[in-house]
């Protein structure tokens, strides 16, 4: 690391204020290993996130993660802090990129939230019809599987707008009287206090890569990839290989709702959970193992993910249009 204190880190980070806290809270651990590192944050408004429309004709989930990739494949920053759900599953990482690190897995569960001032405090006090907005086609399709009498509706942006549009700070705002976040976002807003109902990863399985961030460099930029490694969460590594394997083999779109979510047993086994839903969550199919043998995350995600798609997750994926 010898070559740090007289070399700036560059950071690649989407320009939302929840990435720009993420971002710190990295720049933070670095300086744990490298006091006198200088870190240049390198602030980026993609493409998805001035886009308020569906994903999918923009074309899809990757545009989150595109243009930071580039600027690192260019050399332009050193490295780049990700949202390991935003970054696409179907398709190889962008050449001469790898992960070098996840940190430890934050939050996983999505949170229910309703306007200020409203008494309600779970999802069942909502009556048939209400509208409950949610940006994750995964979060409508289970939702919808236990309450197909609600209207759930996609809202996209920045978490703190979304909430301001929950509250109708402005008069042109829709009447929403629920909303879906996920709980790690609201807690790095410090907007926790909002939460009324915590569903269980039961009740709504979580996203592939749900709560991680993981930061990516050049794979030749030896230096670089070995202060991040000094990061690296081997627990929340082998849990995100695993969901990310099964996601690589099951070839969804931004538009499939699949749900993913790898836990480590206190003996250090790992249990991996899927599930790949309909647009309305009428239709789903599930699978779950436990690792055996030699534990290996890949071979526990390829196994997932075999038996998803031999119980239809094929049929289901491509009856849903992107």
């Amino acid at each position: 690391m010898s070559d740090f204190p007289e070399r700036e880190m560059r950071i690649g980070t989407r320009s939302s204020p929840m990435a720009l806290a993420q971002t710190d809270q990295v720049a933070t651990l670095l300086r744990k290993y490298e006091p006198d590192l200088r870190v240049t944050v390198v602030p980026v408004t993609t493409e998805a996130d001035l886009w308020q429309g569906d994903l999918a004709k923009l074309g899809g989930k990757g545009l989150f993660t595109k243009q930071i990739d580039q600027m690192l494949q260019r050399g332009d920053v050193d490295m780049a802090v990700h949202c390991v759900k935003d970054v696409p599953g179907d398709v190889p990482l962008p050449d001469g990129l790898i992960f070098a690190a996840y940190l430890p897995r934050d939050d996983v569960h999505d949170v229910l939230l309703f306007p200020e001032g409203d008494s309600r405090q779970t999802l069942d006090d909502l009556p048939p019809g209400a509208s409950v907005a949610t940006s994750a086609v995964r979060r409508k399709a289970q939702i919808l599987r236990v309450r197909p009498d609600l209207n759930v509706i996609r809202i996209r942006g920045l978490v703190g707008t979304r909430v301001d549009k929950l509250d109708r700070k402005k008069p042109m705002d829709a009447k929403l009287d629920a909303m879906i976040l996920a709980a790690s976002g609201l807690e790095r807003l410090g907007l926790s206090d909002r939460a009324r109902q915590r569903f269980g990863v039961q009740e709504l399985l979580p996203a592939v890569g749900a709560g991680v961030l993981g930061l990516q460099c050049r794979r030749d930029d030896h230096p670089v990839a070995a202060l991040l490694e000094r990061l690296n969460d081997e627990k929340t590594m082998r849990e995100v290989t695993a969901e990310r394997v099964m996601l690589h083999g099951l070839r969804g779109h931004c538009n499939s709702p699949i749900a993913g979510y790898c836990t480590t047993d206190p003996d250090g086994q790992l249990s991996l959970r899927g599930m790949v839903f309909s647009r309305d969550g009428s239709k789903f199919v599930h699978a779950q193992y436990w690792g055996e043998s030699l534990n290996d995350p890949a071979v526990l995600g390829s196994r997932v993910c075999a038996e998803l798609l031999r119980q239809g997750a094929r049929d289901i994926i491509e009856g849903i249009p992107h």
